[in-house]
């Protein structure tokens, strides 16, 4: 518990010592999909019955603390290409698991800042929704899977342009394909089957279900949760890898 406390704590003082830019870099890109999507094309546009920004926010929800979850990666780089701070943890007495558990809570706690952060931006333009624990459950387990796969790439990668290159094809098309700005269902019956298979779709799912107080699909926490721990244990072997 202490060695993996001290790498939260050592994540939460880098955090803390640039909270100001990153909060203001986590409110970027959702003021302007609210202005340029909620606004600017969907102004005059209902889904469900419902204003299309209001479907927009808990796709946005989902979509931030996916890749701000992820975003953990490039931390990780940083400490093992430039600072190597991954040298030292090698020589210091922490085990594989406290490390990759303290890596986790740092993307976990990045994924609900940005989702506070896109909340507040959301009350600003009016848009209050549930809030509830099923809310807060898919945040948390969407940021446990994406911190979670995090780290497995950030052990494997080589340099920052491979980190870049699982980025682009991985994280960026799952942002958009996701059902995180449309709803899937308006898309041909073979897109729906295999945009299934993104976890992405489910935690969208999950987080707009319960922010419209519906009851949510059981299914999708649970393959949320399974894909988690499997990234979790996978975490472990990268990390061994990583010291060889």
């Amino acid at each position: 518990m202490r060695g993996c406390f001290a790498i939260y704590y050592r994540e939460l003082l880098i955090l803390k010592k640039k909270l100001v830019r990153q909060i203001a870099s986590m409110s970027v890109a959702p003021l302007l999909y609210i202005l340029a999507f909620g606004y600017g094309m969907g102004k005059d546009v209902t889904v469900a019955g419902r204003s299309y920004l209001e479907f927009l926010i808990p796709g946005l929800v989902a979509m931030n603390s996916m890749t701000q979850a992820f975003a953990i990666a490039s931390e990780i780089n940083i400490a093992r290409f430039y600072w190597r701070i991954f040298e030292e943890f090698q020589a210091a007495p922490i085990r594989n698991r406290a490390y990759v558990t303290g890596e986790i809570l740092a993307g976990i706690t990045r994924a609900v800042l940005s989702v506070a952060v896109i909340l507040v931006i959301g009350a600003a333009f009016g848009v209050i929704l549930s809030y509830n624990p099923t809310f807060w459950l898919g945040v948390v387990l969407n940021g446990f899977l994406f911190s979670s796969l995090a780290v497995c790439m950030a052990m494997t990668v080589k340099s920052h342009a491979d980190q870049a290159l699982l980025t682009n094809f991985v994280i960026t098309p799952m942002a958009f394909l996701g059902g995180t700005f449309f709803p899937l269902d308006r898309m041909p019956g073979w897109v729906q089957s295999l945009l299934q298979f993104l976890p992405l779709t489910h935690a969208a799912s999950v987080i707009r279900g319960a922010s419209f107080g519906e009851t949510t699909e059981p299914f999708s926490h649970l393959l949320l949760a399974g894909l988690g721990l499997i990234m979790f244990v996978a975490a472990f072997f990268c990390v061994d890898k990583a010291k060889e």
